[in-house]
């Protein structure tokens, strides 16, 4: 791929939905095929995304939800500043674990969704977003299955809301952040080769239906 014409592939879905678990195949699978390719995730590892992991642990609280939204568009923008964009004009892909259809939906069930988009109205398009339709009963028996720390927006009855959340974000901005929706439910190896082939899609300039 040449220079300045690296491509943006963003992976969502509701927690336990595969996101994390994809990225890094996609990723893997990416770069055994040639491709020069940097693996990210939103919160970011800069300053305040760090400061978002704390808040989403519980290590730091009191944040109110206007708060936690500008951290999330001001941590987008650092994210796209620092890493993506420099990326991008090499040539390489960027393979995003959540971007602004995260805030949108997590943010916006809380807050007016009208103002969540113009806090990330500055942010870049994806050329891809590959959106994991998992139940929300499928996604919690992996969230208890995987273990680790409890996080702010695990709750059943939050997830419960936070999927009919997506679904209208995901509807809303399908066309401008270029959604394709990939069932999640089966198999890590089934989910990853459906990634891959619509990854490959892009990269090649191939439309798929």
């Amino acid at each position: 791929m040449s220079a300045g014409r690296g491509r943006f592939i963003v992976l969502e879905g509701i927690d336990g939905s595969g996101t994390t678990t994809q990225t890094a195949r996609l990723v893997a699978s990416l770069r055994a095929a040639g491709h020069a390719v940097v693996g990210t995730r939103e919160p970011s590892e800069g300053p305040m995304g760090l400061l978002l992991r704390q808040a989403l642990t519980r290590r730091l609280v009191g944040i109110s939800d206007r708060v936690l939204a500008l951290l999330f568009a001001a941590d987008r923008l650092d994210h796209l500043a620092s890493l993506v964009e420099p990326a991008l004009a090499e040539g390489k892909v960027v393979v995003s674990d959540r971007y602004v259809l995260s805030s949108l939906a997590y943010q916006g069930m809380r807050l007016p969704l009208a103002w969540v988009e113009a806090l990330n109205a500055a942010a870049r398009p994806a050329d891809l977003t590959l959106y994991l339709d998992v139940d929300v009963r499928t996604a919690s028996r992996r969230r208890h299955a995987r273990g680790g720390p409890t996080e702010l927006f695990d709750a059943d009855p939050v997830q419960r809301a936070v999927a009919r959340a997506y679904g209208r974000v995901v509807r809303k901005h399908a066309r401008a952040q270029r959604v394709v929706p990939v069932d999640g439910t089966g198999t890590p190896d089934a989910v990853a080769a459906e990634i891959l082939s619509r990854a490959q899609a892009l990269l090649s300039g191939r439309r798929r239906k």
